[in-house]
């Protein structure tokens, strides 16, 4: 389905973190200008002002560069379009809402939040769908001018024409028909000046040659309504597509109860980029690939056409799931990056880095580490009460021949492992659960060999010597 190429953009409110519709929003928006040799645009939708905060504006672009998703023009980056904020664009909305004026297809509105709640509620009880009654679409010039100078400050709205269909093909969706009279008025300028979404959203397209949007399947019902704005205005018009909402398991809005935090707490959670990314690829669309994707990969296996129609499910078995394929494709060095401070009880030399290539297998987030980190630091293991189980099923002798031969194989474990076979007759899970059981105090984790070898001989012998003696106090 993916046309060349493609002028995507994302538009996002700065008025909280991101959560993970809208990243799903902004990375297929971003692999469909990629995957056709588009152009990207990042766009700040800031005119509510009340909401709109500099810092959480701060913090979305360092979450989507986090992500890995890069923009070609933006409030950043600058570009041939700008400016990218909305805040900043208010020239444009004016000059647009003077020649809908002129066109006679906008009116002043003075109706009260409480009058418009008053009039939907008698509209749905007589069985009638609610829009907007034309009440200020009667008021005569002079009536208007009286309640302005009264200290009135009246929204616009935009007049529909009455008896019209509109029509456009939905990437996602396919066609799409709305009937003008169930459409209403609509505001257009908020009573502060402010542009609506309506008009704002619809303009900052048109004018940034803007050819594909990517939106919520919420927002279908407003396309008809910045149609009609941009026919009027002349203006060229790009394709949309929908995309079916993401859901909480049980079927209701995404939510932290959920489990489907945002995007900083996913990344304060430890949870990679790269798993991320792959998920979301996966989050309503059929990527072809069950391997873990570079960034560089993604738009080579995302098509729109494979966009599914119905709402998709959050699911955090698979994003931890692909998790743990991010973790283990990293090198050594990324994980060790990841790992951060949680591994400077190690020092900085090659044993911090063969210890981590020997326990990343095992690490599904950074926290994970800390255990591992203690039984190759701690002077002593901190025994559970299945390895102790399986220590005590070895028996003192056990471990005193295990201390006793300790050492003879010149450092090599699988040498002294062999001894410690022979001169016992434990062979498999007879023998090397009560030995992981004694150096570790875990009855399952990383490969033993790497981790004795960075507790040094003496944690090693200190720690047999325990076993030995819990063995036969018991």
């Amino acid at each position: 389905m993916l046309a060349a190429p493609y002028v995507s953009r994302f538009a996002p409110s700065p008025s909280g973190s991101l959560h993970l519709g809208n990243a799903r929003t902004a990375l297929f928006s971003w692999l469909a200008a990629r995957a056709t040799g588009g152009r990207f645009v990042l766009r700040i939708e800031d005119t509510d002002a009340e909401r709109s905060q500099d810092a959480l504006l701060e913090r979305q672009l360092d979450e989507l560069r986090w992500l890995g998703i890069t923009w070609d023009e933006g409030p950043d980056v600058g570009g041939p379009h700008g400016p990218y904020r909305q805040s900043q664009r208010g020239a444009s909305y004016a000059a647009a809402l003077e020649k809908l004026a002129a066109l006679k297809l906008t009116y002043p509105c003075f109706c009260s939040p409480e009058e418009l709640q008053l009039s939907r509620k008698a509209q749905l009880a007589a069985g009638r769908p609610p829009r907007y009654a034309r009440t200020c679409a009667r008021l005569g010039e002079e009536e208007v001018k009286r309640r302005i100078d009264a200290g009135k400050q009246p929204a616009i709205r935009f007049r529909v024409p009455d008896a019209r269909a509109v029509e456009f093909d939905d990437l996602i969706h396919g066609p799409q028909r709305f009937q003008s009279d169930d459409i209403g008025d609509f505001v257009i300028r908020r009573a502060d000046g402010s542009a609506s979404f309506f008009l704002g959203n619809a303009l900052d397209d048109s004018a940034m040659g803007i050819t594909l949007v990517l939106r919520g399947d919420d927002h279908l019902a407003n396309t008809p309504r910045q149609l009609l704005i941009l026919e009027a205005l002349g203006m060229a018009r790009p394709s949309y597509g929908h995309l079916p909402l993401v859901l909480a398991p049980g079927g209701s809005p995404l939510s932290k109860r959920e489990g489907a935090a945002s995007l900083s707490d996913l990344r304060e959670l430890g949870y990679m980029p790269e798993a991320i990314c792959n998920y979301l690829l996966r989050l309503g669309h059929s990527c072809g690939s069950d391997a873990l994707l570079a960034m560089d990969q993604l738009a080579s296996h995302f098509d729109l056409g494979r966009t599914s129609h119905s709402a998709a499910r959050f699911d955090d078995a698979q994003l931890r799931h692909w998790q743990r394929e991010a973790v283990m494709h990293a090198s050594t060095e990324a994980v060790e990056r990841w790992l951060g401070a949680r591994v400077d009880a190690l020092g900085q030399g090659p044993e911090r880095r063969a210890f981590v290539a020997a326990v990343k297998g095992n690490v599904l987030f950074p926290s994970d580490v800390d255990e591992l980190v203690a039984i190759v630091t701690s002077d002593q293991a901190v025994v559970s009460l299945e390895a102790a189980a399986h220590i005590v099923d070895a028996g003192a002798d056990f471990f005193a021949k295990a201390r006793e031969l300790f050492g003879t194989g010149a450092g090599d474990f699988k040498a002294w492992t062999r001894s410690v076979a022979e001169a016992t007759g434990c062979k498999g899970a007879k023998l090397f659960m009560p030995l992981r059981a004694a150096l570790t105090g875990e009855t399952h984790g990383p490969e033993l060999a790497p981790l004795v070898a960075l507790m040094g001989p003496a944690r090693a012998i200190a720690r047999l010597d325990a076993a030995r003696q819990l063995a036969s106090h018991d």
